[in-house]
């Protein structure tokens, strides 16, 4: 079974930094579909960032590109969202989402077949 664990999560003041890991077991992030996608209370979910290395393709949204960086490291088959210079807005539980799937948005909730449990980050401004 597909598991996927995030951490790293918790309360910072804006303009701080955190870094959110994505472990993931029976499952290989490396050349998969990878994203880490948010929700604010009230809100949809969204996409933040998406990463295949088999593709050798990263992509932001605006909202969060010069600020959040996604990596991967194979090793330990665990993916970062390093987040900077967080504001207030930013404030949302942050999911990790996987598949192996194709032929939808990057950012389409329905391309995902796997989802952790998420983790919440909150700002102060």
């Amino acid at each position: 079974e597909v598991r996927l664990v995030e951490s790293g999560g918790g309360l910072v003041q804006a303009g701080g930094s955190l870094r959110l890991s994505c472990a993931a077991s029976e499952f290989t992030f490396g050349g998969n579909h990878v994203a880490w996608f948010r929700q604010a209370p009230g809100k949809e979910r969204v996409g933040v960032a998406y990463m295949n290395s088999g593709h050798g393709r990263i992509h932001y949204a605006d909202s969060v590109q010069g600020r959040f960086t996604i990596s991967l490291d194979n090793a330990k088959n665990t993916v970062y969202l390093e987040m900077n210079n967080l504001r207030p807005e930013d404030t949302a539980i942050y999911y990790c989402a996987a598949s192996i799937s194709g032929g939808l948005g990057i950012f389409s909730l329905r391309l995902y077949d796997w989802w952790g449990q998420g983790t919440q980050v909150t700002v102060s401004s």
